[in-house]
């Protein structure tokens, strides 16, 4: 009986081992587990007693599996079958065209039937995405307190979504500044000011994509109560890499502007509505530096006007945030409003500079 029983039991141990997937290293340690899936960089590997374990593709010399792999090649081909290794190329049984022998240079990716299963499925999802699909973002904040011979506080809050895929791209912006000081009685507002807007990029090519978008603007000091720009045009993808996006584009709005009276003044400025025609033209860029810890962003667009002869105005955006954690950054920001048509008696230039942390959220460009 006990003879039996060991027996039994060293069968059970001789199967698992067989229906094991075992990879072997450059060093001759051999792993022995489940080859869940690997890239050009790492391999996952579940084993029995380490877990799940990554080890460096680079240093794997051979790959025998008794499930069935997803070998995806260099020629974006993907063959299917057991794997075995012999003289540095992966021997892969096919069901439908017998062997298939594949250098292990060859290979960009290896997975299971559920990571192929979960590709797939990523794969659908981004040729027909929801719209509440890939959205990415950040919140920042900004505050600064002075007291003493000063006494002010100020307060900046921006945030940014993006929903980005292959086919197109959804922008939505929105920053908000406002500051008070206490030097002298009685308290007052010293600046109020909110912009935003929704943009909307479509790819024509891989190179040329067309856009339309909406921007609104108050502020209180500048007595606008309110800016409306729609306008759009075309543009195109200079540089388009995972660490570094510049594009340029051109086009033409309508801007709406409402201003209220100034009655501080003498004489007072009534109030004024302004329908206009204008070109758009800029640029926008994202780089990531310091080994992708850190992002530059900055973005340009000047508006001359063609309604009004020698009017002009221009934004400009500059940013940098570095990763404190996955979901947490320190950014610092500076933006810049001008135009050369303030109402009487009111600076052109409008800038704000912050610094504060930024929460992100999602994991895709921005």
């Amino acid at each position: 009986m006990r003879r039996s029983l060991i027996l039994a039991l060293a069968t059970c141990v001789f199967a698992v081992g067989i229906r094991a997937d075992q990879i072997t290293l450059k060093n001759g340690d051999r792993l022995t587990g489940t080859i869940v899936k690997s890239d050009d960089k790492t391999l996952l590997i579940k084993t029995e007693l380490a877990g799940d374990v990554n080890v460096q593709w680079a240093a794997v010399t051979s790959i025998t599996s008794t499930q069935n792999l997803h070998l995806g090649l260099k020629d974006g081909q993907t063959v299917v079958g057991t794997v075995t290794t012999s003289d540095g190329k992966f021997d892969v049984a096919t069901k439908t065209t017998g062997n298939v022998e594949a250098p292990k240079d060859t290979v960009v990716t290896v997975r299971n039937d559920a990571e192929q299963q979960s590709a797939d499925a990523e794969i659908e999802r981004l040729r027909n995405p929801h719209l509440l699909d890939f959205w990415s973002g950040f919140i920042d904040s900004g505050l600064s307190d002075t007291s003493g011979d000063s006494s002010t506080l100020s307060f900046t809050l921006a945030a940014k979504a993006v929903r980005l895929t292959p086919k197109d791209k959804i922008t939505v912006y929105s920053t908000a500044v406002y500051s008070t000081d206490d030097t002298t009685p009685p308290s007052r507002t010293i600046a109020k000011a909110i912009n935003g807007g929704i943009r909307t990029d479509f790819n024509l090519n891989p190179k040329i994509f067309v856009f339309g978008f909406t921007d609104f603007a108050y502020d209180e000091f500048q007595h606008l109560d309110l800016r409306n720009v729609l306008g759009g045009g075309f543009g195109y993808h200079l540089i388009n890499t995972k660490a570094t996006q510049f594009d340029v584009f051109g086009g033409g709005d309508f801007n709406q502007e409402y201003y209220s009276a100034i009655t501080t003044v003498t004489p007072i400025v009534p109030s004024l509505t302004r329908k206009t025609g204008e070109i758009n033209a800029g640029e926008t860029l994202n780089m990531k530096i310091l080994n992708g810890r850190t992002l530059v962003t900055e973005a340009f667009t000047v508006f001359p006007n063609i309604s009004n002869s020698g009017d002009l105005r221009f934004t400009l955006g500059i940013s940098a945030a570095t990763k404190l954690k996955s979901w947490l950054a320190w950014q610092t920001t500076f933006t810049d409003s001008f135009t050369n048509y303030p109402q009487p008696g009111l600076t052109n230039n409008n800038t704000i500079l912050s610094t504060g942390f930024r929460l992100t959220f999602g994991t895709g460009k921005l």
